[in-house]
């Protein structure tokens, strides 16, 4: 599995949360599967009884309204853990999870999962963990909804996107090779389409990146940086 990045908030993925130990208890009752990209891991509003972990691959996160209106919520990695809400309190999956590329993942029955959490508190630590970092990643973006700094945003999820996803080349630039539309990137920093293409446009102007299908390429993320930390979105 690669390791940690901030392209799902920031935060470290469930299986490197655990040590070898939690991570051999959850292997043997766990058999592995696999999902070409574009498929469906997961199906709002269905009743499984299963969780998953991510060995490898990129999954993007999405709600569907009763209106058809689609958003994309988040983007899941390798080590992230994957439909632990609805394994914990019963309910119907609360989004749809698309493979953005092939994916192969660990599929833990509920009750096995459960059975390994109560005994070894290593996986309920873990767990507890993941759940408040995303209810944590839940209000900032809420409290970001009403930010007209849509620049700063954008900027920090490329370099995020960058950093866990990317094809770094010796000379510095980076390939981000993921099926992501103009409107999965507008989801995701809580943004119009016209605003994000109006930026890219931009940035490809200034000779920052480049964009191609499905794909973006950057030529000098060091300008991105300075974008991002100068609105408190990346570390200084």
């Amino acid at each position: 599995m690669r390791p940690a990045g901030p392209a799902s908030g920031g935060r470290i993925p469930f299986w490197r949360l655990l040590d070898a130990p939690a991570r051999a208890e959850l292997t043997a009752v766990a058999r592995r599967v696999r999902y070409p990209a574009g498929a469906a891991l997961l199906q709002q509003h269905e009743h499984s009884d299963h969780l998953l972990v991510i060995e490898r691959g990129c999954v993007k996160v999405l709600v569907e309204s009763g209106a058809g209106y689609r958003a994309i919520l988040a983007i899941r990695g390798d080590g992230d853990l994957l439909g632990e809400q609805a394994g914990l309190d019963g309910g119907a999956r609360s989004a749809t999870l698309h493979a953005l590329t092939e994916v192969t993942a660990l599929h833990i029955p509920l009750s096995r999962f459960g059975a390994v959490q109560h005994a070894n508190p290593a996986v309920a630590q873990a767990l507890q963990q993941v759940l408040s970092g995303r209810l944590r990643d839940a209000d900032q973006q809420r409290a970001a909804t009403g930010s007209a700094v849509v620049r700063p945003r954008l900027a920090a999820l490329l370099l995020e996107l960058a950093e866990r996803y990317g094809d770094p080349a010796p000379t510095g630039e980076v390939r981000i090779s993921l099926p992501l539309s103009q409107d999965d990137l507008a989801g995701l920093v809580l943004s119009s389409r016209r605003t994000v293409n109006r930026l890219l446009e931009e940035w490809r102007d200034a000779g920052w990146l480049r964009t191609g299908r499905r794909e973006i390429e950057l030529l000098h993320p060091a300008e991105l940086e300075k974008l991002a930390r100068a609105e408190g979105r990346l570390p200084p």
